[in-house]
């Protein structure tokens, strides 16, 4: 498993990126503050997050375990996503690999979108529509 620094390390980005306060990303990953807190600032010794507490905090960011832990997981293969979600993902290259995997599912009327900025509109729409979950 990845080291907890880089774990911390990891966790703290995706917060922050996606404007999370830590009360906001513990109270939605059911742990305390505190342990956030040793998480994304360990000490020499301190234990590594147990799979269910790496799991429900990438839930509560959005993002898959292995983009937590910087690897990763070796699935089956995936068809390969439409050319011009590739391009967006160049482009964005801090979009993380749970978002590109569930933006290559999407399709309207039979085809995925064609254009980069309709990707980038897509996207945009639903991290906004995260806030009407209230």
């Amino acid at each position: 498993m990845a080291n907890n620094k880089s774990i911390g390390t990891r966790i703290k980005r995706y917060r922050e990126e996606r404007g999370m306060s830590a009360t906001e990303l513990a109270t939605a990953a059911k742990i305390s503050k505190s342990y956030l807190s040793e998480l994304e600032h360990p000490k020499e010794g301190t234990k590594q997050p147990s799979a269910s507490k790496l799991y429900a905090i990438a839930k509560a960011l959005g993002v898959a375990m292995s983009d937590l832990l910087g690897k990763p997981i070796i699935t089956a293969p995936r068809k390969k996503p439409p050319a011009s979600l590739q391009k967006f993902v160049e482009r964005h290259p801090e979009v993380p690999q749970g978002d590109i995997e569930m933006l290559s599912q999407i399709q309207f009327r039979g085809e995925s979108p064609r254009s980069i900025e309709r990707w980038e509109f897509i996207y945009q729409a639903i991290r906004n529509s995260k806030a009407m979950d209230g």
